[in-house]
């Protein structure tokens, strides 16, 4: 809802109302149409974003004046060829404000007019015309206006003496442009705007925020003027002078209040908004609508595996590269493999095996189908061969491998030849700033590359030229954790050996080793021996684990391989002295809630195949104070973004539970429990706060 609100007090002069208007509306009312300063009125009304006002809401007195003013101003309303909607509101038992009591009856009425106009207005403005009326009222327009808030408080000046057809107007007059010789000596100007004071929004006495619920004040009908007294229930008044002598004490018992109820502290710049703002926060539910703000926020991904990364587009840039840099020959027998391939619309359900050669080079031939196939082919066989990707591990004949299809020809398929990293890391680079990601922690098996020193190597040096080539804005900064698949246990040592001569050859861009693959593969006993190495250089450990297997092999990984962060670790919630222990040690876990519904399953309204899985343990997790973070896992084969992963754990969650503040709190666990030396972290951290608060307050604090 939107309606733009003006709200002016009525004396002995009804034609401020109209001067005001015309300022505020010159193509509806043209008052000003040839006024020497009409310029500088427009550049005003620019500068305050000022909007031609839908309802016209008017404040007086009772008695003969005022009388006579109604009388005029809905003569006036009546004549103009598209009239806003006129409201007017009379304090019963007031006259010429001649006593404390007359004073107290109106100021009452208009502080509960303009706490009802903010809430009739929507996202709508709200304007205070300082202009008309005794004095009095004008000061208590001005305080209400510093205590609820207002877009614009705006004053009419007039010269002295000012000639007869102003001192006494015909209805007529107003409603057409004012005479050259005449107009000059009418200047509108905005004085000023008001902000609502953060002391109406917390609770006093164990009353909450003040809203016209609590201090209402009845509706008035266009044109019909409404007598209005208050005779019973709280003064608001009185609400607002206890609630400034309260203070800073007030601000403080509410943010005490709120860390207390929290499970997860939020960025620190947050509880500096105003409790209002805090409130929309953590009262607005996470939803589509605010997939442009959400992406727009510096976020943190880390678990994002360098081999799911890219979507069928970039894939053929990669793969485009590679072919390029073959000579004729390889290029013809690349082609040669693929024939069949490009011959056919359904591939088989075992075509990666069929194209495995000794002497074809798995980058040679996936170009191939990369350059050579069309778009539609590559979609059908990678993407659409394995819908509904939902259970893809329990319920399609490939099980695994019907998730990992769509990333066949990406990853070690194509990476292991270097032609690949430059293009690669160029569209790494592109989509982490797309998605506002500030801080990405790319995972990946460089052994499976070649020399896999030489490909970090590469790959480090091709992002941060990619990064740098960023025309303006924040760049995002990568790092990388080296996998240990539990498939090649044999090969864990090398694996290991690997990670630790890639941390002190870039010790700034290596950071952390994972172990991933099938948590059913059983590690022989000496597995965690092997880590030993690792441990020794303090290299931080992220482990898979608890994805579709029981809390058996969370626990492992947190007392056997001494884990700094948990990839997936759904079933914890089953191990309740477990969870207590993650929650102690701050353990982070790493939800990729799309990736979770393809390869487990679990509950997600957008997709009826799941009505028979199981409710997604996100929120229950959260709420019992585990450390969390939401990440995308593999962004190019569930085709998701950062973005998309928070929009869709709010609908697997459901009940519109997940709200803006869950949101901002998750994402600060990325960044806190980045693999990051502390100092790089206090750094990165301190800067995506600042921005989050202005963000924040961009979007929420109008």
């Amino acid at each position: 809802m939107k309606t733009n609100i003006l709200l002016c007090t009525l004396g002995a002069s009804w034609a401020v109302i109209p001067e005001v208007y015309g300022f505020l509306a010159p193509d509806r009312l043209p008052l000003y149409r040839r006024h020497p300063q009409r310029a500088d009125f427009d550049g005003q009304r620019d500068e305050h974003r000022l909007e031609a006002p839908d309802e016209i809401w008017v404040c007086t007195t009772q008695g003969e004046k005022p009388e006579e003013g109604i009388a005029a101003l809905l003569d006036w309303h009546a004549r103009l060829e598209h009239p806003p909607t006129l409201r007017i509101w009379q304090a019963e038992g007031t006259n010429q404000l001649a006593s404390q009591v007359e004073c107290e009856r109106f100021r009452e009425v208009l502080l509960r007019l303009c706490l009802l106009a903010h809430e009739r207005a929507g996202d709508g403005q709200v304007v205070f015309s300082l202009a008309g009326g005794r004095k009095t009222m004008s000061a208590d327009l001005q305080w209400a206006g510093s205590v609820l808030g207002c877009d614009a408080l705006i004053h009419v000046v007039g010269q002295e003496p000012l000639p007869k057809l102003l001192r006494e107007p015909t209805v007529e007059f107003f409603t057409r442009e004012l005479p050259a010789e005449i107009v000059p000596t009418v200047v509108p100007l905005v004085a000023g705007v008001g902000r609502r004071s953060e002391l109406l929004d917390v609770e006093l006495d164990g009353r909450g925020a003040v809203s016209s619920r609590g201090f209402p004040l009845p509706l008035a009908e266009p044109g019909a003027p409404l007598p209005w007294e208050h005779t019973e229930g709280p003064s608001l008044c009185d609400e607002i002078r206890r609630r400034e002598a309260a203070g800073s004490q007030l601000l403080g018992n509410y943010l005490r209040a709120l860390g207390e109820a929290e499970h997860h502290e939020n960025w620190r710049s947050v509880y500096r908004l105003p409790p209002r703002v805090i409130e929309t926060l953590r009262t607005r539910a996470l939803n589509p609508d605010l997939a442009d703000w959400l992406r727009t926020l510096p976020k943190a991904d880390l678990h994002r595996h360098i081999g799911g990364c890219l979507d069928l587009d970039d894939q053929r840039t990669a793969g485009l590269a590679v072919w390029e840099a073959l000579n004729a020959s390889a290029r013809g027998r690349a082609l040669d493999h693929v024939a069949p391939l490009l011959e056919q619309t359904l591939w088989p359900s075992d075509w990666p095996k069929r194209l495995t050669a000794p002497d074809i080079p798995r980058p040679h031939w996936t170009a191939a189908l990369l350059v050579h196939a069309d778009p539609d082919r590559l979609t059908g066989n990678l993407f659409d061969a394995t819908e509904p990707r939902v259970a893809l591990k329990s319920r399609h004949p490939l099980g695994f491998a019907a998730y990992e299809r769509p990333g066949e020809l990406s990853g070690s398929a194509i990476l292991s030849h270097t032609a690949a990293i430059e293009p690669y890391a160029d569209c790494l680079v592109r989509q982490a700033r797309a998605e506002g990601l500030a801080y990405v922690e790319l995972r990946g098996s460089p052994h499976k590359y070649g020399d896999g020193l030489l490909f970090l190597e590469h790959l480090a040096a091709a992002l941060q030229a990619a990064a740098a080539s960023l025309p303006h804005g924040p760049r995002p900064l990568f790092r990388f954790i080296l996998i240990a698949d539990r498939r090649q246990h044999d090969r864990l040592p090398e694996v290991i050996d690997l990670a630790v001569r890639a941390k002190e050859r870039l010790p700034d861009f290596v950071v952390g080793l994972d172990m991933a693959g099938d948590e059913t593969q059983a590690l022989p006993p000496d597995a965690a021996n092997a880590f030993a190495r690792a441990f020794e250089i303090c290299l931080p450990l992220t482990i898979h684990a608890g994805e579709g297997e029981t809390a058996e092999q969370i626990w492992k990984a947190a007392y056997h391989l001494h884990a700094d962060r948990i990839g997936h670790g759904l079933t914890i919630g089953d191990h309740a002295r477990l969870a207590q222990r993650f929650r102690d040690r701050s353990i982070c876990l790493e939800l990729c809630p799309s990736s979770n519904r393809e390869v487990v399953g679990y509950r997600d309204p957008a997709y009826p195949e799941t009505a028979d899985c199981r409710e997604y343990p996100l929120w229950k997790l959260w709420q019992a104070g585990l450390p969390l973070t939401l990440c995308t896992d593999n962004p190019g084969i569930s085709r998701t973004t950062l973005t998309g992963e928070y929009l869709t754990a709010a609908r697997m969650v459901g009940d519109d539970k997940l709200s803006c503040w869950d949101a901002l709190a998750m994402i600060k666990q990325a960044f806190v429990h980045a693999f990051l030396p502390s100092q790089e972290k206090e750094t990165l951290l301190k800067r995506v706060d600042d921005s989050i608060y202005r963000q924040v307050l961009d979007r929420f604090g109008g």
